[in-house]
């Protein structure tokens, strides 16, 4: 399994993929490279290159969990490029990844050619929030792959209609392992993300996401949202798109928080945004 070591010493875990146009793929927040498993088939013709955050994944998970942030995940991600030798690339960002290539864009601007954000933007719906807040680093109260898939199903049902048990399992066994041992399963990263979280949040100020998007104006940019979205808001993404009328905007239908990117609206706009790319 291809890994390099950042400059604070942790093996970190990536997949590199195919020929053409760079493209770094950052995940949501807890999730891995699994998380782009359904676009990848229709990237044929791009270097497909996908990066287990620290603390997540096949990655090392660092002693000290208050580097689990976006400014220090963004330069892992920057540190992975200076190990692959390449100078620029597309980032597609799903969720926490779209932040840190927000951040990126005052880091080190130089260093990206476009972003497509997936179901992300400068305001994050409080409701959201406080789902994502009654999970982080818990573990999953069901006995198996099988119940987490029936109710992964259940639970999405309101924004995700339709969404057939088979693709709800094979989402589970991303996020999730069953134990071998006392049962159960357990988490794909490391559970002091939320120990992290609480922590930064109680640091002082937030950062001002609206600054951050501004970075991106003279970036190719593409904004997906799930129309069902209980996260990013249909008017913070017109706003984006009043701030950068460049931007494409897509929104698809019967998808929630965050659309699998292999929906016909997410490929066209991610295809258009690379044709602008190159």
């Amino acid at each position: 399994m291809p890994k390099f070591t950042t400059s604070d010493s942790l093996s970190l875990h990536y997949e590199d993929q195919g020929d053409g146009p760079p493209v770094l793929c950052l995940a949501g927040l807890t999730r891995n490279t699994t998380d782009f498993t359904y676009l990848v088939p229709h990237m044929t013709d791009t270097r497909l290159i996908r990066l287990d955050y620290r603390g997540r994944g096949q990655s090392d998970y660092a002693e000290d969990y208050m580097s689990y942030n976006i400014l220090r995940e963004g330069q892992d991600a920057v540190e992975l490029l200076d190990h692959l030798g390449i100078d620029k690339a597309t980032i597609i960002g799903t969720s926490r990844g779209g932040l840190i290539a927000m951040a990126l864009s005052h880091t080190h601007p130089d260093r990206l050619n476009g972003v497509v954000l997936n179901d992300i933007g400068p305001e994050v719906a409080p409701i959201g929030i406080e789902r994502i807040m009654d999970y982080v680093g818990k573990t999953p109260p069901f006995p198996d792959l099988d119940s987490a898939a029936e109710a992964l199903k259940k639970g999405n049902e309101a924004g995700f209609p339709g969404v057939p048990l088979e693709r709800w399992r094979e989402q589970a066994e991303f996020m999730w392992f069953e134990k071998p041992d006392d049962g159960g399963i357990g988490i794909r990263y490391d559970s002091r993300l939320r120990d992290a979280m609480i922590g930064q949040a109680g640091a002082g100020d937030a950062p001002d996401l609206w600054q951050l998007f501004d970075g991106l104006k003279d970036q190719p940019l593409a904004s997906i949202r799930g129309q069902n979205s209980d996260l990013f808001t249909a008017e913070t993404q017109a706003e984006m798109h009043a701030r950068h009328p460049d931007m494409i905007t897509a929104v698809v239908p019967d998808r929630g928080h965050v659309p699998f990117l292999d929906e016909a609206e997410s490929l066209t706009a991610i295809r258009a945004l690379l044709e602008r790319v190159t």
